[in-house]
């Protein structure tokens, strides 16, 4: 492995322009000195930075990382060009209305008039039930609060879910089904402890840079820190990476389940912590026993699990001795590459198990611990139960006692809340498609472009049958192009409220500056829209500060505690951790933890207690490995996958109206192994039609050793080029979370 210096990290391309840059490229990010510094979090990715915006006037004119905040100051190439998102050509500043099939501008009081009368007429001829709301995890936590309770109390849907099923229901449904609630129980610090990283399915130099940075610093401080990277496609994670396995796409389940043959075969795992914290279980039911776990264990010999993922076997039992090894502690971390498969629950429980049998779980450095894609999925959409399944702080719209809880609290009658819950994302624009949802209000997020199988669902939204209402602050985006009405919306630090990231950090984001044109916050968008469909009384909010005060009632007594976290002392943090159920307690860095989660009890006997689950127990899952969704065959041979660049995030519409990144892989390529390029008699250059049992896209060939022999890799993000119009809309049976990760597809030349 390469040695590893501070001019290293610092000069690694995904580093390049990070706090600790040369003066001369930090300068490069003021465009004016500013007057005055505003407090904020980047908008961008789930790691949360802390920045400091510089305004002048009315404009940002720079951007700085916040010392005090868990990324010390540094920010990543995206978060270096902020500024540049506010005054981007593409801001929409007025509102539009469809007529003659084309969108031309009209006043806030037209718009918002045909949109409250459309759905109020969809509601009185169809009932609640045509009607729907899709969000994401960019939206702050008081919006999404708004619209939870406007779509659940008021109009009495659960037809609400948003992108984060696309990205983390899987993690959620794993800490769930594993712990009994959800969100990481480790921190951003255990990054520091670590002597062992097992990555899996996360590319985390180019989707997660501030983290992945951390981690090479940890290496250089600690040179024997190993770094294991599990991913079928040669990353720039994999640059300073002591082991690497690159499994067939979909295989990875098993090379999990051999590590854990080969920690109780070496006498790596800790029985007395198993025996006194986990049961077992399969299947739905935790009715199994640790001699049932063994057995079938005995399965995943790592003979099996190379034949079934290609890895050699050495490699795989060395991955095994590393992370089980006796004092030292290991922290897994994963995100895309394992929650966006029909087996992401499982992988995800399977992950959860490494540290259960190994006791390093719960102890500074050892955590299993999902990524999170976007700013505010954990915070605002997980947390605060925005999902068509769930209800704010851990309770479910199934749970008869969960419901009268939050009838109470929104102060509605008991009954109110449909028993039934929705349909998840996908199924969501299904329903669009038979035509039983007839009106859908999109806010913050791009599923035109976004969703797989999407020229199926972009058809879908663009019919007549459907009424699409798109708040956004760009226009065009390949969902605004498809609306009825588009409302321009104010962006990050145009507005106030707060975002949850990745390890329960809760900020707040205060606002410093006015929104260009008629742009408004989607909190006052939606409490409009809320008044002039009679819900007034229950959305009576002036400010986001008001919906916070009923957020922390919520929150109270629940397994997600963070009553303590007032809006004063939010404004003068640099980020909480939850649970935090009293206004003087420090925020807890491990959960479920004596002594730093005060939600365990200073009088509990054991270290740790996962009080998610009515018996303080964790659940290890047997778990089979299962071939994917769509396999390769004779018309289509070869395996298709999908992810990010660091240059890019998400669909683009911000950082495709940056200049300075614009220009930067934003366009998307066919990466091939150059095997694959000679055996198809192709060169790097050539254009090339990818064709899946949904669609074909016509892309240019780029010749890569990245590449693993039969796959080939186009990224997310163009939206000239959407790769999802080839990706399957297979859904886990768990998360409803679909499989963009593995795809078959053919090569044709154009």
């Amino acid at each position: 492995m390469t040695p590893l210096s501070r001019r290293h990290i610092l000069e690694l391309p995904t580093f390049a322009l990070m706090g600790e840059a040369p003066a001369p490229a930090a300068r490069a990010f003021a465009v004016a000195e500013p007057d005055r510094w505003v407090k904020t979090v980047c908008r961008y990715c789930g790691t949360g930075c802390g920045v400091y915006v510089g305004v002048k006037g009315n404009t940002v004119t720079a951007v700085k990382g916040d010392e005090r905040n868990h990324n010390a100051g540094f920010v990543c190439i995206k978060g270096a060009m902020l500024p540049q998102i506010l005054t981007s050509p593409s801001r929409l500043t007025h509102p539009l209305i469809r007529r003659g099939g084309k969108l031309v501008r009209a006043s806030w009081e037209e718009a918002m008039a045909l949109v409250a009368a459309r759905f109020q007429e969809t509601i009185e001829r169809h009932g609640p039930e045509a009607v729907a709301f899709y969000g994401s995890g960019q939206a702050l936590t008081e919006e999404t609060w708004v619209a939870n309770k406007l779509m659940k109390a008021g109009i009495r849907s659960n037809n609400i879910d948003g992108n984060p099923r696309l990205c983390m229901a899987s993690a959620a449904g794993g800490y769930i089904s594993s712990f009994g609630k959800d969100e990481p129980m480790g921190c951003y610090e255990d990054i520091d402890h670590a002597d062992v990283y097992f990555l899996v399915g996360s590319n985390a130099a180019e989707a997660h840079p501030i983290l992945y940075q951390r981690m090479l610093r940890r290496k250089e401080r600690a040179p024997d820190t190993k770094l294991i990277v599990v991913d079928p496609r040669r990353t720039r994670t994999m640059q300073y990476a002591d082991l690497t396995l690159l499994p067939k796409p979909g295989m990875d389940l098993s090379i999990v389940n051999a590590m854990a043959h080969v920690i109780f075969k070496e006498g790596l795992a800790d029985l007395e912590f198993l025996r006194q914290h986990v049961t077992y279980g399969a299947g739905a039911e935790a009715n199994k026993t640790i001699e049932d776990y063994r057995t079938f264990l005995e399965a995943y010999t790592p003979q099996r699990a190379a034949a079934d993922s290609g890895c050699r076997v050495e490699d795989i039992v060395q991955a095994a001795r590393w992370f089980g090894e006796r004092g030292r502690a290991t922290m897994s971390m994963w995100t895309m590459g394992v929650n966006q498969r029909i087996q992401g629950v499982w992988l995800n429980n399977i992950l959860n198990n490494l540290h259960l049998i190994t006791g390093k779980i719960g102890l500074p450095g050892s955590t299993p611990f999902s990524l999170t894609g976007q700013p505010n999925a954990c915070g605002g959409v997980r947390d605060g139960g925005a999902l068509s399944h769930l209800l704010p702080y851990g309770r479910l719209v199934a749970n008869e006692q969960h419901r009268r809880q939050m009838e109470e609290l929104w102060g509605v009658s008991a009954g109110t809340i449909n028993p039934k819950p929705g349909p998840s994302a996908v199924e969501l624009f299904q329903a669009v498609e038979s035509g039983t949802i007839k009106a859908v209000y999109v806010m913050t997020t791009n599923p035109g472009h976004s969703l797989p199988n999407a020229s199926r669902y972009r058809k879908a939204m663009a019919s007549e049958d459907c009424f699409l209402v798109v708040a956004e602050a760009y226009h065009p985006t390949r969902t605004s192009e498809l609306a009825d009405v588009v409302l321009p919306a104010a962006l990050w630090v145009e507005k106030e409220g707060v975002y949850g990231c990745t390890e329960r950090r809760y900020q707040l984001l205060e606002k410093a500056i006015q929104p260009p044109g008629e742009a408004r916050p989607d909190f006052d968008i939606l409490c409009d829209l809320a008044r002039r469909l009679g819900h007034g009384k229950l959305i009576p909010y002036k400010t986001p500060a008001e919906a916070w005060e009923d957020i922390l009632k919520a929150s109270k007594g629940t397994a997600y505690d963070f009553s303590g976290m007032t809006r004063e002392r939010l404004r003068a943090a640099h980020g909480l951790l939850w649970p935090l159920p009293e206004g003087n307690h420090p925020g807890t860095k491990r959960r479920y933890v004596r002594g730093d989660d005060p939600l365990v009890g200073a009088s509990h006997a054991q270290r740790v207690r996962f009080y998610g689950r009515s018996d303080n127990k964790a659940v290890v899952w047997l778990r089979d490995q299962k071939p994917p969704a769509e396999v390769t065959d004779a018309d289509y041979p070869m395996s298709l996958t999908t992810g990010r660049v660091l240059e890019h995030w998400h669909t683009a519409t911000m950082t495709g109206s940056v200049p300075a990144l614009r220009p930067l892989n934003l366009e998307a390529v066919a990466e091939l192994h150059p095997a694959d390029l000679k055996r198809l008699n192709l060169k790097d250059g050539d254009r090339i039609r990818l064709v899946s049992r949904r669609g074909k896209l016509t892309l240019v060939a780029r010749e890569t050793e990245n590449a693993r022999e039969g796959s080939v890799f186009v990224h997310m993000h163009d939206p000239e080029r959407l790769v999802n119009v080839l990706t399957i809309d297979a859904l886990d049976p768990g998360s409803k979370e679909p499989e963009f990760k593995i795809a078959a597809v053919r090569i044709e030349k154009e």
